[in-house]
């Protein structure tokens, strides 16, 4: 685009969402699609540890979206205005009240219960809708920011 173009050739379209996946997975496809994840996540520009957390969030999903979901799930993955989203839904049977309340770690010993625990501490924001039909869990990671500014006053539910 040159400044000789016509000024309607040299307006900007307003940015949109940009979807990176969108797949259906089971138990056999949480690997591959957590590979997939981790290079669209580099590519967007996540790093280091930022980079390990916001795989490692978006792995505890998936697995429980297998595991309490009806064994399989759905998985998009998208950009969108200075965030990474990652939205994992299941067909599952929901989260109790009770379970979405508890914000405390769970104890070591604690065979389960570390996964919706783990997405949040792992990640900038997540929000939770459940009920009889199955529950969605989305996350997001803000690109660009060191982690000392993110905080925790940007989680909510």
């Amino acid at each position: 685009m040159t400044n000789d173009e016509p000024p309607a050739l040299r307006t900007v379209a307003p940015i949109e969402p940009a979807l990176l996946i969108a797949e259906t997975f089971d138990q056999p496809q949480v690997t591959a699609l957590r590979h997939s994840v981790t290079s669209c996540a580099h590519a967007m520009g996540l790093r280091g540890q930022r980079l390990d957390d916001f795989v490692l969030a978006v792995n505890e999903l998936l697995t429980n979206a297998v595991r309490h979901g009806g064994g399989q799930g759905r998985l998009r993955l998208w950009h969108q205005g200075g965030e990474l989203v990652c939205e994992v839904a299941d067909h599952g049977h929901g989260i109790s009240a009770q379970q979405l309340s508890d914000r405390n770690r769970p104890a070591p010993d604690t065979l389960g219960g570390w996964g919706l625990w783990l997405a949040r501490e792992l990640s900038d924001t997540m929000v939770v809708a459940t009920g009889d039909a199955g529950t969605t869990v989305r996350i997001t990671a803000t690109l660009g920011l060191p982690k000392q500014i993110r905080g925790k006053s940007r989680r909510s539910w």
